[in-house]
Parts: structure tokens; C-alpha cells; sequence
């Protein structure tokens, strides 16, 4: 079993960024899928960012450029970089995780954490 919590929402006005924070523990060692996806009032589920170990990263078109995903081993922390925030980015995003993950990330995430709200004023 993995444990994630969010951490680094807030407001910011367009234009500006947030750094998020999501810590697994016991260890994000062997959790070989995690992403960040956010939903917004009356919006379904997206998924945000992807990062596959030894596979590499994937972006949703919405988000290309402006967002980076990483992962910290070091200190068992996963995060995203959000620059450039949009109106439209505003959500409550959520950390998932998976064991699975060899040949591709799972649509079902296993591991979730609880959400940071993310707001961005115009």
C-alpha cells in the first residue's frame, strides 16, 4: 500500500505559478506510474501529466509547455511545476500512483490522495 498528500495548491492570478507536492510514503521507490489529474466544478476527470519510470513523461495538449512533472526519489516526492496559469486551469488536482506500469501506465490508479485546490484569478 502507498500513501500520497498533496500539498502546494492556492490562488494565484494568470500568468503566475505553482509548484505541487505530492509525498508517498512509505517510498515512491517501485510505484512505477504516477500522474496528476484535476476536475473542475461540473468537469470530468483530466488527466494532467504522466510520468512512467524509465519511459519518460506525457502531457495533456491543454497543459504542453506550461506544466512539468518529476519525480524526487530522494525525498519520495512527486511533483508538478505549473507555469503560465490559466483561468481555465482552475481545479482540485489529485495525486494518483501504481505499482503497474512496465509496459504502460493503467487508466485505474490504484493510490490517491486527497486533492489541492488549485484557483487562478483573471
Amino acid at each position: 500500500q502507498v500513501q500520497l498528500v498533496e500539498s502546494g495548491g492556492g490562488s494565484v492570478q494568470a500568468g503566475g505559478s505553482l509548484r505541487l507536492s505530492c509525498t508517498s510514503s512509505p517510498s515512491i521507490y517501485g510505484v512505477l506510474c504516477m500522474a496528476w489529474f484535476r476536475q473542475a466544478p461540473g468537469k470530468e476527470r483530466e488527466r494532467v501529466a504522466t510520468i512512467q519510470t524509465n519511459i519518460g513523461t506525457t502531457y495533456a495538449d491543454s497543459v504542453k509547455g506550461r506544466f512539468t512533472i518529476s519525480k524526487d526519489y530522494a525525498n519520495h516526492t512527486l511533483y508538478l511545476l505549473m507555469n503560465s496559469l490559466e483561468p481555465e486551469d482552475t481545479a482540485m488536482y489529485y495525486c494518483a500512483g501504481d505499482f503497474r506500469g512496465i509496459s504502460h501506465c493503467p487508466d485505474d490508479y490504484n493510490f490517491w490522495g486527497q486533492g489541492t485546490q488549485v484557483t487562478v484569478s483573471s
